[in-house]
């Protein structure tokens, strides 16, 4: 019987767009970091490469060929899991991972940390161009 409570304890294994989004998330706080993939460090692209992986989905290692991955998604249809794209005065060309309701996570820039920030907020509401899905929604 103590068996079957371990079992019932443990939380569910997700898959997909959800594990993207949960991978991400325990993120966040971790600094900017040009290059970085890793806890330590990450930059735009690195945080969805590495969220990307420990979902068990492979994507490229830049935001230019992440722009390439997926289908595309009209930003009205936009969900948790799909990857989002901007460009930024600062940055050629700048990705996170929506979490829901036009909120998204990502690694900003040099001096920053993981954070969620809102698509419907300066600078991202002008910067955004496009949004591709990656991963699959189901559990």
């Amino acid at each position: 019987m103590a068996a079957l409570a371990a079992c019932a304890a443990q939380p569910p294994v997700r898959h997909g767009a959800p594990a993207l989004v949960d991978s991400a998330t325990m993120m966040l706080g971790q600094p900017y970091r040009y290059g970085g993939f890793a806890p330590g460090g990450f930059d735009c692209s690195g945080l969805v490469y590495y969220a990307a992986r420990r979902a068990g989905l492979e994507v490229p290692r830049t935001a230019a060929a992440q722009l390439a991955s997926g289908t595309a998604v009209a930003r009205a249809a936009v969900r948790a899991g799909d990857l989002v794209f901007m460009h930024l005065s600062h940055k050629e060309l700048h990705v996170g991972i929506a979490v829901g309701g036009e909120r998204f996570i990502h690694a900003p820039s040099s001096g920053g940390r993981v954070r969620i920030d809102s698509l419907s907020a300066p600078p991202y509401d002008r910067g955004f161009f496009s949004a591709r899905r990656i991963a699959p929604d189901a559990d």
